[in-house]
């Protein structure tokens, strides 16, 4: 049984994470620009700009948001607002949408005791679930995320940087049958430095190898790493796919979370 209501874990996350800007990458600038929390890469050609509002924008959150807008439009950079349904005003959503901001998918927030997932899974025979040892591991796992989301082997590449710089922080497992053959699952384990959340993130499965369990080995893989490392609670940004996988497990949404869009770069002819 979780020892932390979910609405327990929705106020812990709100204030460890949101109000701390603990989700902001380590290298960006990470600024206020009054109730607004925005953090980008210093090149602006590097992706990775994000904003948030988690304290609401005030009496006119046009000007607020126009004023992002026009940020980011002057150093040519794309930038992405990340929303929660709970954040304030109410029509956050169709005022970006007003302001030039493109929605796009919408995701689940699964808040989580570790200690509920850390649980043994059967794989199928022959496979197994290790850790990323190399940059070996790093193309063949590069190589799955962009069979699953054509365009971001960078996104492997960034978490294998991250590794790399705070193993401490930073871990990463896949699932393979062989390690001359492809990988068929692999996903990550970002803790939060001075939270008690593990952020699970990056998970992909081979399309042939869905729906067997393989996933499901890999949070419960990683929940053992968090809970090592004196980090009880997880959190992930689930997708329409993942999201009843997690439930099942004992996870539970809390809220929906969606990101909108701002890309100034002209688009070609």
């Amino acid at each position: 049984m979780c020892r932390v209501t979910p609405d327990e874990m929705l106020a812990a996350f709100h204030e460890q994470i949101r109000l701390r800007d603990r989700d902001a990458e380590a290298t960006n600038v990470a600024e206020r620009d009054g109730l607004v929390h925005r953090n980008y890469p210093v090149d602006p050609h590097t992706p990775g700009a994000m904003v948030e509002s988690p304290e609401g924008l005030g009496e006119d959150p046009d000007v607020a948001i126009a004023r992002q807008r026009d940020f980011f439009a002057a150093r040519g950079q794309r930038v992405e607002w990340k929303t929660y349904s709970y954040d304030e005003p109410a029509d956050l959503g169709e005022r970006l949408a007003a302001a030039g901001f493109v929605a796009e998918e919408l995701e689940a927030l699964i808040l989580g005791d570790a200690e509920a997932v850390a649980v043994d899974v059967d794989l199928p025979a022959g496979l197994s679930v290790r850790a990323i040892r190399d940059d070996r591991d790093l193309e063949r796992i590069a190589d799955l995320h962009d069979l699953v989301w054509p365009g971001t082997r960078w996104i492997t590449m960034r978490f294998g940087e991250e590794m790399r710089a705070r193993p401490d922080l930073v871990q990463g497992c896949l699932v393979e049958e062989s390690g001359d053959g492809p990988v068929l699952c692999a996903s990550w384990l970002r803790l939060v430095e001075g939270s008690g959340f593990g952020g699970l993130w990056g998970g992909a499965t081979h399309p042939d190898w869905r729906g067997r369990g393989l996933y499901r080995a890999t949070v419960a893989h990683r929940a053992r790493l968090a809970l090592a490392a004196g980090y009880p609670l997880l959190r992930v940004d689930a997708s329409p796919h993942s999201r009843p996988i997690l439930e099942r497990a004992g996870l539970h949404q809390v809220a929906t979370t969606t990101p909108y869009i701002y890309d100034p770069a002209p688009t070609p002819a």
